[in-house]
Formats: C-alpha cells, sequence, structure tokens
C-alpha cells in the first residue's frame, strides 16, 4: 500500500478521535482529576516532541546545534525569562554554534 493511503488513514484516526471528544460526559471533565491527567498528557507530549526535533535527523540520532539551542533556552527557562527571551536565547545559541562550525 502507499504513502498517501497510510497517511489519509492516519488523518480519518486522528480526526474520529477528535470526534471522541466530544462524546465524553461534562461530568468526567469536570473531574479534577482529570484535568490534572489531561495537564501531564499535555507536558509529556510537547517534551517528547521537543526532544525528537532536538536529536533526530531522519532515521538516526545527530548531535548538533539543537542540543546547545535547547540547553540554553532550558537555562533560560531556570531563570524564569520570559518566553520570549528564552526563544531568543534558543535562536541566538543555535545561530552561534553553527557559526562556530557545529552543524
Amino acid at each position: 500500500m502507499s504513502l498517501w493511503f497510510w497517511l489519509l488513514v492516519a488523518c480519518a484516526l486522528a480526526y474520529a478521535w477528535k470526534l471522541v471528544g466530544y462524546l465524553v460526559p461534562a461530568r468526567f471533565l469536570e473531574n479534577p482529576r482529570m484535568s490534572r491527567i489531561a495537564g501531564t498528557m499535555t507536558i509529556g507530549l510537547l517534551a517528547s516532541l521537543t526532544m525528537v526535533n532536538a536529536v533526530a535527523s531522519g532515521q538516526s540520532l545527530a548531535a548538533d546545534a539543537r542540543l546547545g539551542a535547547l540547553a540554553a533556552a532550558a537555562v533560560a527557562l531556570a531563570l524564569r525569562a520570559p518566553f520570549l527571551v528564552v526563544v531568543l536565547a534558543g535562536a541566538g545559541t543555535a545561530a552561534l554554534l553553527r557559526l562556530l562550525g557545529w552543524n
């Protein structure tokens, strides 16, 4: 089967999963435990996507300027810098490391 078939299947499944969310009764969503679980899942997914984008290059792992940018952004977050400063710290670090030849 072609790649397009699997792409369309994945799109249909994602859309169906989103529609299933509308069928969840409101009383389940009002539970504080469910709010905590949903928040934790969101953080976990975002962290995993960040790591995959920072260390993956195609089908292999790569140690390049993205790791330095992630480290700089993490330091800025630890120092409770505003979001724009975090983004600029990461981008500036990546640019500097690439200028120094660490691709």
